[in-house]
């Protein structure tokens, strides 16, 4: 460990951000650096436990104790190599992901746990600026071509990860230019796309070709796929919205969040937006929905310059800490203020939302509201609920945006067209242990297999999907993988 006595001479300190009231004026990331002195005792707090159960908090497995030793040292090559040694993309991950790892974080027991995150994205982002990135062009080519349909975070890892084994891959994206949900989905304040534009170059050098507008199942034949390339897998994420079928729903200002985020992204890429604008400029904006994609409506509502920002969810109000029905070292469901909530919103729970009321004209101008009163299981989670008699009422609102999640991806199309066969909730239905589907040299990984899930989430199921592609094609594979690296970690 980098210093015995670091976790009792630090307590947790996060980077310093813009202020508010100017971070909302702009699109850009507005998370300072650390500072070389703070990185190096926010790496000391580390335990180096006997135990480190930070390793199973993240699904991809980081080797989190060994990186923070070397940034304590400051050995930054050895601290990328390790970080990079199961992680494709820590400056994605670095940013925006929800740090299950830290809540894992043994000093977390009875301190604040160690900042992993940060300490991620400062390696990574130090490793770029000390030419330590370097292109990794495979020695050997097998002669194999992989498919890989979709450009999101599983996606990108399958390609890199097959690339790396020699094979030639071609990543299939149905948008203008690769990164799915990275780019389209994410808000430029969180992860701005010049980091992905140089991932994607890494990847070009590396030998992975991106072909874009390319829509399979519309533009791209799904048979023309099958008889090139000796495997596909599928990574297109899940992408059909919950929707909210209450009266009203037709009215002009109700949308998807995705539909709002989206066109934001490509006005920042000064790129064309198409269809009906979206903008909540001097409106009363109301976000159904209390999660991540929430979020990033509110960041986007206040940098719009909206009148008022209202945030509504229906289950109750998390509490503030862990209770006994979420206990260490599991991710809690607690109340989480993001940076964006920081900036201004209206937040609220246990609400429902009954009907969208329209003008004469058929535009959106408020929304029907009811308080719940939710009963708790024997878990201690939510169980049913009930109205609360008395409490419906009516507030004002110009644009709704549905932020409740995703349920499936989408079947017409590719999908369809391969006969790929579904579980119960309309995912592609693979094991995890296989990852392939119904269709012999078709394989799946990400949301469109698991469903909707995080970032982190996507960059594992990506590379163990790359892993068992390898072992179709070529019998066994040199490829890591995290349950090796677990044992390996433990030996």
């Amino acid at each position: 460990m980098g210093k015995p006595t670091g976790f009792l001479e630090f307590t947790r300190e996060l980077p310093g951000k813009t202020d508010p009231k100017e971070r909302t004026q702009h699109y850009n990331e507005f998370v300072e650096r650390y500072s070389e002195p703070k990185l190096n005792n926010q790496a000391a707090r580390c335990m180096n436990c006997g135990v480190p159960f930070c390793h199973s908090g993240c699904p991809l497995g980081n080797v989190i104790p060994e990186f923070n030793d070397a940034v304590y040292h400051k050995d930054w090559k050895e601290a990328y190599d390790i970080l990079s040694s199961t992680n494709n993309f820590p400056e994605f991950t670095g940013r925006i992901c929800p740090a299950p790892c830290e809540s894992a974080c043994v000093l977390g027991i009875n301190q604040p746990p160690v900042a992993i995150e940060e300490i991620e994205k400062h390696i990574i982002e130090i490793a770029f600026d000390k030419g330590l990135v370097l292109a990794k062009v495979p020695r050997v080519h097998t002669g194999k071509k992989i498919a890989v349909i979709g450009s999101g975070p599983a996606g990108l890892a399958a390609a890199a990860q097959l690339n790396y084994a020699g094979h030639q891959v071609t990543v299939f994206e149905r948008d203008d230019a690769p990164g799915g949900l990275l780019r389209y989905g994410i808000p430029d304040f969180k992860l701005e796309k010049w980091v992905i534009d140089r991932r994607i170059k890494l990847m070009e050098e590396e030998g992975v070709e991106f072909r874009c507008n390319a829509n399979v199942g519309v533009n791209v034949s799904v048979s023309d796929l099958l008889r090139e390339y000796n495997a596909i897998v599928l990574a297109g994420g899940s992408t059909i919205p919950r929707d909210l079928a209450i009266p009203g729903r037709e009215l002009n200002g109700v949308h998807f969040a995705m539909d709002f985020l989206k066109q934001q992204n490509k006005r920042v890429s000064n790129r064309p937006v198409g269809g009906e604008d979206i903008w909540a400029t001097g409106k009363n904006v109301v976000v159904i929905g209390g999660g991540d994609t929430g979020s990033d409506c509110v960041g986007t509502s206040n940098r719009h310059g909206a009148v008022s920002v209202t945030q509504l969810e229906l289950l109750p109000k998390p509490p503030g800490e862990r209770t006994p029905y979420m206990p260490w070292p599991t991710y809690p469901m607690v109340l989480k203020t993001s940076s964006s909530h920081e900036e201004g919103a209206n937040r609220h729970w246990a609400i429902a939302t009954k009907e969208f009321v329209g003008d004469e004209n058929g535009n959106l101008k408020g929304l029907k509201l009811v308080d719940i009163q939710w009963s708790t299981g024997t878990d201690g989670r939510p169980g049913g609920f009930k109205e609360v008699p008395g409490s419906e009422r009516e507030v004002p609102c110009e644009l709704a945006l549905l932020a409740m999640g995703f349920t499936n991806p989408q079947h017409t199309g590719m999908l369809d067209d391969l006969g790929v066969e579904k579980d119960e909730r309309g995912n592609v239905k693979a094991t995890e242990k296989a990852y392939q589907t119904s269709v012999p040299k078709v394989f799946t990984a990400g949301d469109m297999r698991r469903g909707q899930s995080l970032v982190v989430w996507a960059i594992s199921e990506g590379r163990e999907c790359a892993r068992k592609v390898d072992e179709f094609l070529m019998g066994t594979s040199q490829l890591e993988s995290k349950d090796h690296s677990l044992q390996a970690m433990a030996i």
